[in-house]
C-alpha cells in the first residue's frame, strides 16, 4: 500500500505594488487577519518598503495612529499594542545568531504577532509556520511582492493579501 504524500503547505502569491499607499493597503488586509502567534518574515533590500509594509500591518492590527511604527534597526525590537499586539523586530544589525536570544522573540509568539525585517539573515530564528514577504524594487519604482506560506496558518494568511 502506498501512503499519500504529506500535505504541502508551501503556497505562493505575487503582487505588483505601485505606491506606498498600495503597499500599506495590502499589508493592512493581512494585519486584519493576524493573531497571536503568527509570524511574518520580511525580506528585501534597503528602501524596498519593509517598514512601510509593517506600518500597514499595524493599522490592520488595530495599532492606533498615535503610535509611531518605525524601523527598529537600532532598538532591534519594538512592541505596539493593538487588537492583536505587534512585535516588530529587525535583524539588520545582528551580527551573530547568539545575539538573537536577547530579542525575546520566542516569548513574543505567546503574546503577539511577530513581523521581522531582514528575516533572511537568520531564518532559523523564526517560526517554521510563517508568511515570508520578499519585496523587490522594479525599474519603474514599483514593488514586486512575492509571498510564500511555509505552514498551514501562513497559508490562511496568504489569502488575506488578495483582499
Amino acid at each position: 500500500m502506498t501512503l499519500p504524500a504529506p500535505p504541502s503547505f508551501s503556497a505562493r502569491r505575487a503582487l505588483r505594488i505601485g505606491s506606498a499607499a498600495e503597499m500599506q493597503a495590502a499589508a493592512e488586509r493581512l494585519g486584519a487577519a493576524l493573531r497571536v502567534g503568527d509570524a511574518v518574515a520580511l525580506v528585501g533590500p534597503l528602501g524596498a518598503g519593509k517598514t512601510t509594509f509593517v506600518q500597514g500591518l499595524a493599522r490592520g492590527m488595530g495599532v492606533t495612529s498615535d503610535r509611531h511604527v518605525a524601523s527598529p534597526t537600532f532598538a532591534l525590537v519594538n512592541e505596539h499594542p493593538g487588537r492583536t499586539p505587534l512585535v516588530h523586530a529587525d535583524f539588520y544589525r545582528i551580527a551573530d545568531a547568539r545575539e538573537l536570544g536577547e530579542l525575546g522573540l520566542d516569548e513574543a509568539y505567546d503574546r503577539a504577532a511577530v513581523a521581522v525585517e531582514w528575516a533572511d539573515r537568520f531564518p532559523s530564528a523564526l517560526a517554521a509556520d510563517r508568511l515570508t514577504i520578499t519585496i523587490a524594487i522594479e525599474a519603474d519604482g514599483a514593488r514586486q511582492l512575492a509571498a510564500e506560506a511555509s505552514g498551514p496558518r501562513a497559508a490562511v494568511l496568504l489569502s488575506a493579501l488578495d483582499g
